[in-house]
């Protein structure tokens, strides 16, 4: 039960630094977006192919603006802003010197260079691992450890870094000069300990797979616990009030699945975000991958169970920027999006896109599906256009987070129940119906779209008292909007083309995908 009875006048500053724009969202605590101001961002620039980064000022300065202009014309006094938390994207690295300053660009999340193998592990623990199947997947992560690849190429800048830090890390240092982090954040290639959400103890080999020195790492708290107070420097920048706590919440993918009213494994939260996910929250560690980890939940003790589709809806800014040219010029001329042309059309295609089948494998996986995957379209015939490879493209997309939902109730041993969705893809009413559709489930959208920032200002509430528990600050923050209800017909026909036919292309294609892999070398072996 909430500890007092709450007035609209108690609101929760509630930043969200993504990939594409920094937002400040002032939410009341019956969960209303009671005002919100976007700034657009530069996702990254890359000097060399592959790489993304991005200056660890940009971001800061893009959060200064965007929260000056929220207290400029608060709505509300601003004695009615009880705190301030933050949720950002995932895996976003930076390096401050002694004097907090960063000593090179962040390694963003999207960055595809990698590190050496150099001479981990150690032999015994190398065929340990081969015998487990599990040799390609530890040397995954450490060629993909940013802090390996500086050290290797840039020794004097490691040399020289006092802390290393995610986005959130940085944020937190810029608004509270305090070298703290909340264990919901920490979704990356460092030791941290999954299941104890902690770093790891000594002797746990994730120090040897990254090689990174303890005391450069940052001090961790629970989600909804004080990371800090604004100080009175980031208050001249900022506008927030000096003083103000700042609480932990988590990454932006928990913060969604909070802020969605996920809270037990029998509801699944569908993003339909740059990276595809579905996830389950519970108390329970549950690998639904062995050996790959749940994420820290943004409930603290609590577990994100997570199969992601790492290209996900980028797949739609790839088909819009590679063959939506006509579109593009469209929707500049009705100064619409793109992607409200591109929605109209795929609506006008029917369920199975007249058999066109895709595997949205765009980016190989490490285990499910294996390191030589690739993306493929089958089924062409002289009928189809462009808005048919569109909607093929969602199709794929709901088929592979299906695929991951019935994985998720197998190892939860719990029938998901209720699907949420959300993410930029939530907003196309053609993805929305046939993800019912081919879940035959009816799919259901939060009463907001910013969930993440929500999902944080929920940690917020819990952590300044505005309610006792999770679950009473969930009921009191979330509900549901609009219903899309499955059509027995579609889903009739989506289930045979799932069963028949996409449930079986990976397993025809894998051989196929393997020759191409030894021939081009691309995906590269790693042993």
């Amino acid at each position: 039960m909430p500890l007092k009875k709450k007035s609209q006048n108690e609101c929760i500053l509630s930043i969200d630094a993504g990939t594409q724009s920094i937002r400040a969202a002032l939410i009341d605590t019956e969960g209303n977006i009671i005002k919100i101001v976007k700034t657009e961002t530069e996702p990254y620039y890359s000097v060399n192919p592959g790489w993304a980064e991005q200056d660890p000022e940009y971001y800061w300065k893009n959060l200064k603006t965007t929260c000056k202009k929220m207290m400029s014309s608060l709505p509300v006094r601003k004695e009615a802003v009880k705190g301030v938390t933050i949720t950002t994207q995932r895996n976003t690295m930076i390096n401050l010197d002694r004097e907090g300053k960063p000593l090179r660009p962040s390694i963003m999340w999207l960055d595809r260079r990698k590190a050496q193998k150099e001479k981990w592990p150690p032999l015994l623990i190398k065929g340990a691992l081969k015998g487990l199947n599990l040799y390609d997947a530890a040397i995954y992560a450490v060629m993909e450890c940013e802090a390996n690849w500086i050290r290797q190429n840039q020794s004097e800048i490691w040399d020289k870094t006092y802390k290393y830090l995610f986005l959130s890390g940085y944020f937190t240092y810029k608004l509270t000069g305090e070298f703290t982090d909340s264990t919901g954040n920490q979704v990356g290639y460092v030791p941290f300990d999954f299941k104890k959400h902690s770093w790891c103890r000594k002797n746990d080999l994730k120090w040897g797979m990254f090689n990174i020195e303890k005391e450069k790492l940052s001090d961790l708290v629970k989600p909804a616990q004080v990371l800090g107070y604004i100080t009175s420097e980031a208050s001249k920048g900022t506008g927030i009030p000096a003083g103000l706590p700042l609480i932990a919440a988590a990454a932006d993918k928990a913060c969604e699945v909070l802020g969605s009213g996920c809270t037990t494994p029998d509801i699944a939260c569908l993003s339909f975000g740059t990276t595809a996910t579905i996830e389950t929250t519970g108390p329970d560690y549950i690998e639904i991958i062995p050996f790959m980890p749940p994420y820290p939940s943004a409930i603290p003790g609590f577990y994100n169970t997570e199969v992601m589709i790492y290209r996900g809806y980028w797949m739609v800014s790839w088909f819009k920027n590679e063959f939506a040219h006509n579109e593009i010029l469209l929707a500049k001329k009705r100064k619409i999006a793109p992607e409200i042309i591109l929605d109209e059309m795929a609506g006008t295609i029917p369920p199975g896109s007249m058999g066109l089948m895709l595997q949205p494998f765009w980016s190989p996986g490490v285990k499910i599906p294996g390191p030589e995957a690739k993306g493929s379209i089958i089924g062409f015939g002289d009928v189809h256009t462009r808005a048919h490879v569109y909607r093929a493209i969602l199709e794929g997309l709901s088929y592979a987070l299906r695929e991951g939902a019935e994985r998720t109730e197998k190892r939860n041993k719990v029938k998901i129940k209720k699907l949420r969705v959300s993410g930029g893809g939530s907003q196309s009413r053609t993805a929305m119906q046939l993800t019912a559709d081919i879940f035959n489930k009816a799919a259901e959208k939060p009463h907001t779209y910013e969930t993440s920032a929500l999902g944080a200002a929920i940690d917020a509430a819990v952590g300044l008292k505005l309610y006792s528990d999770f679950d009473s600050a969930v009921k009191g923050m979330t509900r549901v909007g609009e219903i899309f209800e499955p059509s027995k017909e579609n889903s009739r026909i989506y289930n045979d083309l799932y069963q028949n036919v996409y449930m079986k292309m990976y397993n025809k294609l894998k051989p196929l995908y393997e020759n191409i892999r030894k021939t081009t070398k691309y995906p590269p072996f790693l042993s």
